[in-house]
């Protein structure tokens, strides 16, 4: 039919017109072209400005690329650190040294230069080969490495012992620290492959399927036996972007090359240290302070900026210089008083802080309302013989008439199943509580147990000690509770537990963090947000990196002349430096005081021996050394109060406060256990630091326990909890609750020997035990040396 034409719908009719479509016949077909004309020319306008801005953010991200790159890899920048891992005891490291450094240097590298330099490749770089068994070595290699190179073996595989991995313990154990610590750019060369390019194939592959999973994606793998395999992974290398922890980038750190000491004319015990070497990271000023790892935190007298040693490009006719007594010292700078930053580790407290003044009319006036305001108060109806006090572990909704009942006659002393003296609304014949019944809903009456003397009231306190030690060992729940301690016979608990206190609810209940605090708190600092002094300290810290007065650039080759050294330290740091490297970093503002620091740890797997809270650790935070004492406790999530912990558990994160100079979040941390002047440390525990914060409550809690004797429904006589009834007087505020979920409270002693009547929300069973928490807080110990190097005999 219609050929070419095409079907022509209807428009379709609304029913309700919009506005614009009434008024389309009023505008002028001229109006209607300028109004599309001005549209399409905004539209044109902002894509345009968008096109532009997006070009003007590339150029930006590829000129911070460029600058990166040519601060790593050009010839102002520092010599590339390469350390060598044998991921077994038995890979050669000294040939794969020998081969890399022949490669870099055909003529050969002098031993008393600070790095070797390629012309060929471009590229200065420091080779450094980590001892295999030495833990402490290997940690501060890692700190300051630019390349980690994993050298494996496959004759690994073949040892006598059988093991049929290509990674050792010891070398499994340094891989997880070194991931604690931020793995920089990583590489495996594998060596000792056979000649056959079949097998050398084949034996590769394998490695590589081995040792994929515990290194990064982009981690490569490379043959290294021969000179030409070796050439291709420098190549590759030279050109590489390297990736660097984040923590790391935060401070200046200088690796030194060489260690002096300078003897002081004013005293014999001091001295200073000389540390050489290229600056990494950031501008570093003459003003900050600085830390030595393992020796403390210092002020610098001086710097020197000194002739590079080993220049990249070496110009005609300049002389290259043979050891480091030929360098000649280019700038010399020293410290301004008014701007340096002073050495100040703790507080000076002051004596009459503590002070109390006469208090004033206006106080005195406000004490009187306050007392008039609680005596017409409305009085709350109250069992018989219920103090104030004791009143307050009542919850105000649970609307109870104490009243008087008729007295009730118990003649048995088994568990009735009959009616308890509880609302059955609430509770019925169940006894199943809710959390929100955590008061005690007591309904008081005259009933009474039969006040019958009880059969043990002649025993001896050996008779009483074993019939205690036996019945725990038919209750021998220890694990479920290990808070349980035994009250002590021959002392009085009012006095032993005298720093105790009765908590209603863990998670509710106030406890001023200011309270009753110890004289270490005197001595240490805080902040009223810290959250907020970091961000001023990282923002002058950006600040002092723009200045050029005072301040030495990034890769320039110096000479740290640190003051105030102590003679000792200074001989070990001397013999240090010829097996580790000794590192010396810039501290922010404020990073030399001590305050509290808490961390998130775990318990490292290759450790087996317990950890008690206390005990002395070594803890490597970022570039940093010290000695600690910490104490574990639980990180409580929807409460500001932390559970102590005695002993730091395996498989799960604690939280350890210690006493420390204090530092910026986030830094990794090592924490290293002692074990001899002669032998290394060994690997304890790892985590991170999360915060600095005094004001972090930690509880430690004890559990007295007592068994029942004669139970009544929900009424019993419980004994061996306390000894005698001055103590059952004193501790009867504090809530008592049962391992099977029962809430109650004391009444009244009995006898002479310490039972006690008590009353329960629900039946309590004849095997049942009753607990009472007792809570008081923990600070960290005040170690008696900061930091490693300071303790032993010179």
């Amino acid at each position: 039919m219609g050929g070419s034409k095409h079907q022509i719908n209807k428009a379709h009719k609304t029913r309700f017109a919009s506005k614009s479509s009434r008024n389309v016949h009023k505008i002028s077909s001229q109006d209607k072209v300028k109004m599309s004309k001005s549209k399409r020319n905004v539209a044109e306008g902002a894509k345009a400005s968008r096109l532009q801005r997006n070009k003007m953010m590339k150029e930006q991200k590829r000129a911070a690329v460029l600058k990166e790159k040519r601060s790593l890899s050009g010839p102002s920048s520092p010599p590339r650190v390469i350390v060598l891992f044998g991921l077994s005891s038995c890979v050669n490291l000294n040939a794969v040294e020998k081969d890399i450094l022949s490669l870099l240097s055909k003529e050969g590298n002098s031993p008393t230069l600070p790095a070797t330099a390629s012309s060929e490749f471009n590229l200065r770089a420091t080779v450094l080969k980590a001892p295999h068994g030495d833990l402490s070595t290997c940690i501060e290699m890692a700190k300051v490495a630019d390349l980690l190179a994993f050298v494996a073996s496959p004759n690994s595989i073949d040892e006598a012992n059988g093991t049929d991995s290509f990674i050792d313990s010891f070398g499994s154990q340094c891989l997880s620290v070194f991931r604690q610590l931020g793995l920089p750019s990583t590489v495996v060369l594998i060596r000792d492959l056979p000649d056959d390019v079949k097998s050398k194939h084949e034996l590769k592959k394998m490695c590589t399927s081995a040792l994929a999973s515990e290194f990064r994606e982009d981690c490569k793998f490379y043959a290294a036996d021969k000179e030409e395999e070796l050439h291709k992974f420098m190549w590759l290398f030279k050109d590489q972007r390297l990736t660097v922890p984040h923590w790391r980038n935060q401070r200046s750190y200088l690796m030194a090359q060489k260690v002096d000491m300078v003897a002081d004319t004013c005293s014999s015990e001091k001295c200073t240290v000389v540390l050489t070497g290229y600056l990494r990271a950031h501008n570093l000023s003459v003003n900050q302070l600085v830390h030595v790892a393992g020796a403390g935190d210092f002020q610098l007298s001086k710097i020197e900026l000194l002739k590079d040693p080993c220049p990249l490009n070496v110009r005609k006719g300049m002389d290259v210089m043979d050891s480091e007594s030929d360098i000649q010292v280019m700038t010399c700078l020293t410290p301004d008083t008014l701007k340096q930053e002073p050495l100040v580790v703790e507080n000076a407290p002051d004596p009459l802080a503590g002070e109390q003044t006469w208090p004033t009319e206006a106080e005195m006036a406000e004490a009187d309302r306050n007392v008039e305001e609680k005596k017409t108060k409305k009085k709350r109806r109250l069992p018989k013989g219920i103090s104030e006090y004791q009143a307050a572990w009542i919850v105000d909704d649970s609307d109870i008439d104490y009243s008087d009942s008729d007295e009730v006659e118990d003649d048995g002393m088994v568990v009735d199943d009959g009616e308890n003296g509880f609302s059955d609304k609430k509770f019925g014949n169940n006894f199943e509580f809710d959390e929100d019944q955590a008061s005690l809903n007591l309904r008081d009456s005259d009933e009474e147990t039969d006040s019958v003397m009880m059969e043990d009231d002649n025993l001896t306190k050996e008779q009483i000690a074993d019939q205690i030690r036996k019945i725990k060992e038919s209750h021998a729940e220890d694990e479920e509770y290990p808070d349980e301690v035994d009250t002590p016979i021959d002392v009085p608990a009012r006095k032993r537990f005298a720093k105790y206190r009765g908590v209603k609810s863990f998670k509710t209940s106030t406890w001023d963090p200011k309270e009753s605090l110890p004289p270490e708190y005197a001595r240490i600092f805080a902040f009223d947000n810290f959250s907020r002094t970091k961000k001023h300290v990282l923002a002058k810290a950006l600040d002092m990196e723009q200045e050029t007065d005072g301040c030495v650039p990034v890769g320039s080759y110096t000479r740290l002349y640190i003051k105030d050294v102590s003679t000792g330290v200074a001989s070990k740091l001397c013999r240090l430096a010829n097996k580790m490297p000794v590192i010396a970093c810039g501290l922010l503002q404020h990073e030399s005081k001590v305050s509290v620091l808490n961390f998130s740890i775990k318990k490292h797997d290759s450790y087996d021996a317990p950890i008690k809270a206390k005990e002395e650790l070594i803890f490597h935070v970022g570039f940093r050394q010290f000695i600690a004492r910490p104490i574990f406790s639980s990180d409580s999530i929807n409460a500001n109060k932390h559970k102590m912990e005695r002993f730091l558990h395996a498989g799960r994160f604690s939280v350890a406060s210690i006493y420390a100079p204090m530092a910026f979040p986030q830094l990794p941390l090592i924490a290293l256990k002692s074990q001899g002047d002669d032998t290394s440390p060994a690997l304890a525990a790892v985590g991170t630091l999360r915060s600095v914060d005094p004001d972090r409550i930690i509880l430690k809690r004890i559990i007295l326990s007592g068994y029942p004797q004669r139970v009544s429904k929900v009424k019993a006589t419980v004994r061996y909890m306390f000894h005698n009834p001055e103590d059952v007087r004193w501790f009867k505020p504090v809530e008592v609750v049962t391992k099977c979920g029962r809430r109650g409270r004391i009444r009244e002693p009995v006898g002479t020997h310490g039972a006690m009547k008590c009353i329960f929300n629900g039946v309590l069973q004849q095997h049942d035990t009753v607990c009472m928490s007792l809570y008081k807080r923990t600070y960290p110990k005040w170690p008696q040396q900061w930091y490693p190097l300071q303790s032993g005999s010179d």
